[in-house]
């Protein structure tokens, strides 16, 4: 179980996320959404360590991670993926995915158990590679793969290192209507481990609604909601307060294209501000 308690961080005067305390159980996805500048990517940050904390605490089923870098909390069991890829662009596709797989199994740098290994390292890497539709790209240098083939290869790379916590933030942004539903459908795959838990920064109120068990909401660096998603989204607070929109259209337009590879439902964006 993946805790935050009284997680805070200052930037001189202003506090980008204020004192929020939650608990995230194995076997349930939490989508985190706000408006811009709410602190969401910012709590991702603190949580995984790119941050460190004013104050307040982080636990992984118990064991504090807060002086943790973040190397250390990802060996801890912490998986992020990015908003921005974050790769080894001059590495083929398949060489990424395999020294992720290294990493998951400790192999260091003893180069006997390398080789007697890599057999084994290679299959697993095509495994990963075919679930996320890379299998015909392995040979390409990173650099030379799209946008959206660069953000399946990286969630290749969390699944290769098989973390307890999967962290996804905007996992479809700068997705095209085509690729983004391999990336929906690989985290619908990952809800079934009900071993995992999994958070979900997401602005497509669409994807919120159809992937998360739960929700919650910041503004101003604040919780100020959480609960199931049908309960927090009817919330007269989230919705005149957060979302700008009056409570009895919230959602309910039917003009606007849903997110690929999800059932109509209006494909609001916490960024909307009229309905």
């Amino acid at each position: 179980m993946l805790e935050t308690e009284d997680l805070t961080i200052r930037f001189g005067g202003h506090v980008a996320v204020n004192a929020v305390t939650c608990r995230f159980e194995p076997g349930t996805l939490t989508a985190i959404v706000g408006p811009n500048g709410a602190g969401k990517t910012t709590y991702f940050n603190l949580i995984s360590g790119q941050l460190k904390a004013s104050s307040g605490r982080v636990l992984l089923n118990g064991r504090e991670l807060s002086s943790l870098p973040a190397s250390a909390r990802t060996r801890a069991g912490l998986g992020r993926a990015f908003q921005l890829t974050n790769l080894f662009p001059n590495l083929s596709v398949l060489e990424n995915v395999r020294l992720a797989v290294q990493a998951a199994h400790r192999i260091g740098l003893n180069l006997w158990r390398i080789w007697s290994d890599q057999r084994e390292l290679t299959q697993r890497a095509l495994e990963i590679l075919e679930s996320v539709a890379l299998l015909d790209r392995q040979g390409m240098p990173v650099a030379g793969l799209p946008h959206g083939d660069q953000r399946k290869l990286e969630v290749a790379l969390l699944m290769a290192l098989d973390p307890q916590v999967y962290m996804f933030d905007e996992p479809t942004a700068g997705m095209s209507h085509d690729e983004a539903p391999v990336i929906l459908d690989l985290i619908r795959r990952l809800k079934q481990d009900r071993s995992k838990t999994i958070l979900l920064v997401e602005h497509k109120m669409d994807v919120v609604r159809e992937l998360a068990d739960r929700i919650i909401v910041l503004t101003n660096g604040q919780l100020v909601a959480d609960g199931e998603p049908a309960e927090v989204i009817a919330s007269p607070v989230v919705q005149e307060a957060y979302l700008g929109l009056a409570p009895q259209g919230a959602f309910g337009s039917t003009d606007a294209r849903p997110h690929p590879g999800l059932p109509p439902s209006g494909g609001r964006s916490l960024g909307d501000t009229a309905p």
